[in-house]
């Protein structure tokens, strides 16, 4: 692993890269199963190279486009912009500021150019902002019907956001698109909770586990901290007639303002660059072969 310090408002940051990939020293938790080895796949990325927030170098738009995977520009007051995503010393940061004159959160984005299918495994190490907005590590079928999230943060210091503060989401959906219908798991057990620390204070690691169609298994930091299995948790009210999560995803790194929760970050904390950036120190991704 990198070594990362922000150093300052401008995010200059700090990088001692051991040998290796960067992600080296950290076993995959998950077995690749019977007779099958783990497969590395090239949209892996250490992000050991210059991509500024314009003219981005081929060693990004090999792997990734600097949008959502159609014309979408987010939910809400969000809206995605390809000059709010860049790595800088080894690391690729996406930023929030506000759009002037108007209510929208400008916000980066990157999304792969190749889809993928199970049997998978996809870990990324990152930190979250502090600034209630949704920052995620996940997947979504190209219609947008399947959807796998190995992490979802919603970090904040403001009093009363404790609870989303000490807790990360992980979790699936399942979409039937017109007319719109939504299912994910409702239950306790989708909110990691956090010994009642936050996860916006260091880099962790977010490895999701895409068995196959009907299994999907969740790791922090290499820790096993949910399984899903089966129809009645997948896909209980049949939007996908049986086929349950079957579809190739693209990945998607990105934050959004998610108006379900009715909590905006503030001209401050989009000003404050301790604040608003979501930094992706790398993502591996493997096949079993």
């Amino acid at each position: 692993m990198k070594s990362i310090t922000l150093l300052s408002c401008a995010c200059i940051m700090a990088i001692t890269s051991a040998q290796g990939a960067d992600w080296s020293s950290f076993i995959i938790p998950a077995q690749a199963g019977a007779g099958k080895t783990w497969q590395l796949q090239s949209v892996s990325d250490e992000f050991n190279y210059i991509a500024p927030t314009n003219n981005k170098p081929s060693a990004f738009t090999s792997r990734w486009n600097d949008s959502y995977i159609n014309s979408w520009l987010g939910p809400g007051d969000t809206e995605f912009s390809s000059e709010h995503s860049y790595t800088t010393g080894g690391a690729l940061g996406l930023q929030a500021t506000e759009k002037a004159g108007t209510n929208k959160v400008l916000s980066g984005i990157v999304s792969s150019k190749a889809t993928f299918t199970y049997p998978l495994y996809l870990e990324a190490m990152v930190k979250p902002t502090n600034n209630t907005m949704a920052n995620a590590v996940w997947m979504l079928s190209a219609d947008s019907t399947r959807e796998i999230d190995a992490m979802e943060s919603y970090g904040s210091d403001r009093p009363g956001q404790e609870w989303f503060d000490q807790r990360m989401h992980v979790s699936h959906h399942v979409f039937i698109r017109e007319p719109f219908q939504d299912y994910q798991p409702k239950d306790g057990g989708s909110w990691i909770y956090n010994n009642g620390e936050t996860y916006r204070n260091k880099f962790r690691r977010y490895g999701v586990h895409w068995k196959d169609a009907w299994n999907v298994d969740y790791y922090i930091d290499g820790v096993l901290v949910r399984s899903v299995s089966g129809p009645n948790i997948i896909d209980p009210k049949n939007y996908t007639n049986g086929k349950g999560l079957n579809s190739p995803m693209h990945i998607i790194l990105d934050m959004e303002y998610q108006p379900w929760r009715d909590v905006k970050p503030s001209s401050a904390e989009l000003a404050d660059s301790s604040k608003s950036i979501f930094w992706i120190d790398w993502i591996r991704v493997y096949k079993a072969q």
